[in-house]
Parts: C-alpha cells; structure tokens; sequence
C-alpha cells in the first residue's frame, strides 16, 4: 500500500532479514514463536519485540497473528475455497510464498 518495495519470500525463510519491513525479521521470529510449542524461545521473542515496537503495536501484532491463526484453521479445516475474485488477485503473491504446495489449497478449484 505504501509503494515500498517488500521481499515476501522472509516470511517462508526463501529470504534472510527482514523482507524490507521494519523490525520485520523480529516480528517473524516472534510470530514463528507464537505458533511453536517452546515457551522460553516464546518468552524471548515476546520480550524482544516489546523492546523495539510500541505497547500498541505489540497488541496489534499479537490480535493479528490470533486473528489469521483462528481464521485461517477455520477456512482450512471447513474446506473453504478461495473466492475467484481474491484467487484471481492474489496470484502473484500466492506464486511467490509457494502456497499452492500446502494442502488446503485443493480446497480451492483452479489452485493445485
């Protein structure tokens, strides 16, 4: 949205660093943490990323990542399917992330 140029590739690890997005190799790890089942590795990341993001952005960080999880294991979990229009408009980056190789994307007819 804002014009800069980003590497979508760090969130998969295809690419080291911060993908172009500030404190974006932190906010990873911490997301990675989130999803893991390592306490102490949780604790760590959390309190490093409170060291370099705003009190506010650190709950807005965590609402998303809870947000996407809950949404995303609904949709994959019901089966359902990508709608054309997000299909149609998200290919460039669904190609870039290789998400076509996870399994819930035979969920959507035309992705294989």
């Amino acid at each position: 949205m804002s014009g800069k140029a980003v590497e979508l590739g760090a969130v998969t690890g295809q690419v080291a660093g911060d993908g172009g997005i500030e404190h974006g190799a932190r906010l990873i790890a911490f997301t990675d943490a989130v999803l893991g089942s390592d306490d102490g590795r949780l604790a760590r990341e959390r309190e490093a990323l409170r060291a370099v993001i705003t009190p506010e952005a650190f709950v807005d960080t965590c609402a998303l990542i809870g947000a996407f999880n809950v949404v995303d294991r609904v949709a994959d979990a019901t089966g359902i399917p990508l709608d054309a229009m997000l299909y149609e408009g998200s290919q460039d980056v669904r190609d870039e992330l290789g998400l076509a190789r996870f399994r819930s994307a035979a969920n959507t007819p035309g992705a294989s």
